[in-house]
């Protein structure tokens, strides 16, 4: 009975509410579009930014005259050492193939192999790059620095590029995530604010079930449905006009230029059933908020 009665409640009060019903439903369908079309740009910029930080390196050049054996020992010693992810070896010659294919001129005149054996070392996590460069660069006693090993001839890892790569990708994020936060912060307030046009107009009612004992669960839960509802339209409206968006834009640009079909982001379906729940969430959210105000009575 408890539940038919909340369930009548909450529809009378759209009936007579229409103003600030339609107010609320466009707030969640306005907020609800602007996250569809964030979520994904969110998750592509980060994967760039990932995908960027993912490239930075510590090469480790061995000495020209540096045998097998120097090769297996400086390799299982990396493997033991801290802060290293990845390791991949480049012996001289894969070296001078893939310089030979760059610039055939310059290194046809060398008349010889130049390079080095080289170990292209991955850090566990990019911000480790040049706290792993100083590990395999260690302070001698005498002050110097040092290698790790005898057979290692110089550690290098372009540090100026990795830090403003660090640098630039974590500004990327930083200002991404202060994005996110405060548009679910606009959107509990803005949809609040309008909820509450809804409580204003029925207050005394408010008042009147609260002195004669009604419970503060009990007259919330109409609202709270209002608000479920409320979000429910708005965000079936968003997804509804994303989907029109994805068939008649999205998936045509995608098939034509390569570029916009590059980024691994969330799937259609996926991203519904998170817009769906965030919206029923903050309405949900925004109405019980409103309404506290209105319970002290």
């Amino acid at each position: 009975m408890r539940i038919g009665f909340f369930i009548r409640e909450a529809t009378r009060s759209l009936r007579r509410n229409a103003l600030p019903s339609f107010a609320a439903i466009s707030s969640v369908l306005v907020t609800v579009l602007v996250l569809g079309v964030f979520i994904p740009v969110v998750q592509a910029t980060n994967g760039a930014a990932n995908d960027i930080r993912g490239r930075i390196l510590v090469d480790a050049y061995m000495k020209t005259d540096a045998t097998p054996a120097d090769v297996a020992r400086v390799r299982a010693l990396l493997r033991r050492t801290r802060y290293v992810g990845r390791i991949e070896f480049v012996s001289k010659s894969q070296a001078f193939e893939q310089e030979f294919r760059r610039n055939p001129t310059a290194y046809r005149l060398l008349g010889g192999n130049p390079l080095p054996d080289t170990f292209r070392i991955t850090p566990d996590r990019p911000e480790h790059a040049n706290a792993l460069r100083d590990v395999l660069t260690p302070i001698s006693p005498t002050g110097q620095r040092t290698t790790i090993d005898p057979a290692v001839d110089s550690v290098r890892n372009k540090k100026d590029e990795t830090n403003k790569i660090l640098t630039v990708t974590r500004i990327v994020k930083l200002a991404l995530a202060t994005l996110v936060g405060l548009l679910v912060i606009a959107s509990v307030l803005l949809i609040a604010n309008t909820i509450r046009l809804s409580l204003f107009a029925r207050r005394r009612e408010v008042e009147v079930m609260k002195l004669v004992g009604a419970t503060d669960w009990f007259i919330r839960w109409p609202f709270v449905i209002e608000g479920v509802v409320l979000g429910a339209l708005g965000g079936a409206l968003a997804i509804g006009l994303l989907l029109v968006g994805k068939l008649a834009v999205m998936d045509p640009l995608a098939r034509e230029f390569a570029i916009v079909a590059a980024p691994r982001t969330v799937d259609f379906q996926t991203l519904a059933l998170i817009l769906t729940g965030a919206s029923v969430a903050v309405a949900a959210a925004g109405s019980g908020i409103s309404l506290r105000r209105f319970l002290r009575v």
